[in-house]
């Protein structure tokens, strides 16, 4: 695998009089799930339509395994996998054929791509609509064929756009092992999605992106600073409330208690005091994810 990943720097794009990407600039390292989060019309699509050499930037840089994509789009293409948000498919040929014939795009041998086609449909669990024409299958059984395809090629770099769009519970288990298998590989992988519990347990990195731009890492790191609210639930929750009597900081939800904290270890402070008092503590974790805890911290200041 291509050691350089993802590097954009300074990139903008805009469509008229909109900007729709202002000023975009992070990298994405071989080995590593980077997690692409931000609000609708934050920029996203269309950055990741440049980096799939689909759009060229204004202005800025980008390096894609260290090629640049507006200069060499052949070149770029043949080691990126694109997963758009939606993919058509042709209707009437098989999960088989359209993968045996993305393969043959690709430039792989007529019994390579075949071989290819029955290695990817056992990867992503199709085996059952494998020669079913493609209108059969549902929004979540077209995402994993979409992921297939863009595997076809064994590339060193993926962009996936809401790859968990549509998938079920199980499937979505399977998604992320996949994904981070690939990433064990060497892979390059940049997933944009809005369901952060998922890309939470998926992502060993993060940017986030807010009108059309990165934001500022020292921006995020003092958002990381401030406190968290852990949810708390006791067995007893009357013996709860009187353990944390006396603090004005305190709400709540259908889950439990929810307590401000400065950091993990006024955490364990606070649950060691707990248990000292007798609370049988049933539940003690943060209230959301650190992904969606800084989302929405960035949507809190931007709209202050």
């Amino acid at each position: 695998m291509d050691p350089a990943g993802i590097v954009v720097e300074g990139v903008r794009r805009s469509f008229g009089s909109t900007h729709a990407v202002r000023d975009m600039r992070f990298s994405a390292s071989p080995g590593r799930v980077t997690g692409l989060i931000g609000p609708n019309g934050s920029g996203k699509t269309t950055l990741l339509l440049m980096l799939a050499t689909l759009l060229a930037p204004d202005a800025g840089t980008i390096r894609i395994g260290g090629i640049d994509p507006v200069r060499d789009p052949v070149a770029a293409r043949a080691i990126i996998g694109w997963m758009p948000d939606v993919l058509g498919s042709w209707a009437s040929l098989t999960t088989r054929t359209t993968l045996e014939l993305t393969g043959r795009l690709y430039g792989l041998p007529k019994p390579r791509a075949a071989a290819r086609a029955d290695e990817l449909i056992a990867l992503v669990g199709l085996g059952d609509l494998a020669d079913r024409p493609t209108r059969v299958l549902s929004r979540g059984q077209k995402q994993r064929m979409s992921l297939a395809r863009a595997l076809v090629h064994d590339p060193s770099v993926l962009l996936l756009d809401e790859p968990a769009s549509g998938l079920d519970p199980e499937a979505r288990v399977d998604l992320r092992l996949l994904v981070r298998s690939l990433a064990a590989e060497g892979r390059t992988v940049l997933v944009s999605s809005h369901v952060l519990a998922e890309l939470e347990e998926m992502a060993d990195d993060a940017v986030y992106v807010q009108q059309g731009a990165t934001v500022d890492p020292d921006r995020l790191e003092a958002l990381r600073e401030g406190p968290r609210t852990w949810r708390v639930r006791a067995e007893d929750p009357a013996a709860l409330d009187a353990a944390l009597a006396g603090r004005a900081d305190l709400d709540e939800d259908h889950l439990g208690r929810l307590v401000p904290v400065r950091d993990e270890a006024e955490a364990a402070d606070l649950l060691a005091r707990l248990i000292g008092a007798g609370v049988r503590v049933v539940a003690f974790a943060p209230a959301s994810g650190e992904l969606e805890r800084t989302f929405l911290e960035l949507s809190k200041e931007s709209r202050a």
